[in-house]
């Protein structure tokens, strides 16, 4: 029963459990509306029969005070409401007819009332012909050892209580069709939102156009609202995740273009000048060779450079690949590889002791790329300024800079500023540069400086002594 209930559509199960508690509510409420009533009716039926006591003068018309029997037995001619049966009881248990028909079975505790070791009881009964009767069996003032024990039938309650079932049960039965098809509904009304989300995702899963977008009405805070939102935003950031492949893509193979082209070029002429057997002079075959070696350099720069891009970005608050890193140490490392690459140029340093937490490669990797653009734009025998301090790294160069208008471009993949586009570089240092300082939560930024070059800046949160997880 379960599986076949899991089985059912979502839409037909929110129906039937729509249905199934307002039946159960309906059904619970038929039933105690029930047990009111028949206890409202038997405290009526019992307050009349209390109401309607017989006096000792309308008694003793019907007993014989000597013998303390019936002096007469009831007879039909006399009026009889609501088909009442009265009865005498003696402390003998003998009893008497005098009012009614038929005789109602009496109790011991009918008898006990007669007794006098029992108050007024009420009890039900039933009656000579199988009619079910309520009794009040009673005492008279002034009228010893005999009791008075009044009953009326009990059809007069369980015919209202008959007809309420049928009335309960007709509108419990409307109330569990009506609830049911205000389930189905509230199921369509409500999951309009999701079938239209689950057409969106079926659109995209078979056309794979990410620009499909669910509205949602300014205020909706509810579940389906945020979920078509998260939707969206999901879609979003897939178009512009796909936009931002397609970009990387084109822009590396129009930056590949061109040391491909040179390389092939060069090989070429080395290739052509072993078929034909001309030699070529051996200033130039030194100079096709030293051009096929930079082409090469390039390239696996720009591969590195690519692989770098390409890396899934870690999130620095997961720590899966990050630690406590000395980067006074990280930026010694990078100052000695760009004294070997610019020897002619002079590079001063202050740098102070600084902790962060990050990738040590990658963070070794940024620090480098900076140091590179200034010594690639510094002009022979120029200075570069490093300092570290407070968690604050300054790169200052004294090379041509960078116009105003291109500060925004610096950090963009493979833009290079069209001066510096007979250089070396692929245009995705800096690019490394700021997805690294990103993912360990700290910023970068490109400045002029006073009186020419640029200065490079970046901050990342720490400490100057090493935190207690710190190897």
């Amino acid at each position: 029963m379960i599986r076949r209930y899991r089985a059912l559509p979502l839409r037909s199960r929110l129906a039937l459990l729509v249905a199934a508690a307002v039946a159960f509510a309906v059904a619970a409420a038929a039933v105690a509306c029930w047990f009111v009533v028949k206890n409202v009716l038997l405290n009526s039926l019992d307050d009349a029969l209390q109401a309607n006591r017989m006096s000792l003068q309308q008694v003793t018309r019907y007993v014989d005070l000597r013998t303390g029997l019936c002096a007469h037995e009831a007879t039909a001619q006399e009026p009889n409401l609501f088909d009442s049966t009265v009865q005498l009881v003696d402390r003998q248990g003998r009893s008497c007819l005098i009012i009614g028909t038929g005789e109602v079975a009496l109790t011991g505790a009918d008898h006990d009332v007669a007794e006098g070791t029992s108050p007024d009881v009420i009890h039900d009964a039933t009656g000579s012909d199988g009619t079910k009767y309520r009794v009040f069996t009673y005492t008279v003032p002034g009228l010893r050892d005999v009791a008075v024990s009044a009953a009326r039938p009990l059809d007069e309650v369980n015919g209202s209580l008959s007809n309420l079932a049928l009335v309960l049960v007709f509108v419990a039965g409307a109330g569990v069709v009506g609830a049911g098809a205000a389930g189905l509904w509230v199921a369509r009304t409500g999951l309009r939102p999701v079938d239209e989300l689950t057409r969106a995702v079926e659109h995209v899963a078979r056309t794979e156009d990410l620009t499909v977008r669910i509205p949602v009405e300014d205020g909706d805070e509810d579940e389906i609202a945020r979920l078509s939102r998260s939707f969206n935003s999901m879609t979003s950031a897939l178009a512009s995740s796909r936009e931002l492949q397609q970009q990387l893509i084109a822009d590396a193979g129009h930056e590949l273009r061109t040391p491909l082209t040179s390389l092939r070029t060069n090989i070429e002429l080395l290739t052509r000048s072993e078929e034909t057997g001309r030699p070529i002079p051996e200033a130039d075959r030194k100079a096709l060779l030293a051009s096929v070696k930079a082409q090469v350099t390039e390239l696996a720069a720009l591969i590195g450079d690519l692989q770098e891009l390409s890396r899934p970005e870690q999130d620095q608050h997961t720590g899966a690949k990050t630690r406590i890193v000395a980067w006074h140490d990280v930026v010694e490392s990078a100052l000695r590889r760009a004294r070997l690459r610019g020897p002619e140029l002079t590079i001063t340093a202050d740098v102070r002791p600084w902790y962060v937490r990050a990738e040590p490669a990658a963070l070794e990797r940024a620090v480098v790329n900076i140091l590179d653009n200034a010594v690639k734009f510094s002009p022979s025998g120029g200075t570069i300024e490093v300092r570290l301090a407070d968690g604050v790294l300054t790169v200052r160069d004294h090379g041509p800079g960078i116009a105003e208008d291109e500060l925004p471009r610096v950090f963009d993949r493979f833009w290079r500023s069209p001066s510096a586009r007979a250089l070396p570089g692929s245009g995705l240092g800096l690019s490394i540069v700021a997805r690294t300082v990103q993912q360990a939560g700290g910023e970068v930024r490109l400045t002029a400086a006073e009186g020419g070059g640029t200065v490079a800046t970046i901050r990342l949160a720490g400490a100057a002594t090493p935190p207690p997880e710190a190897p």
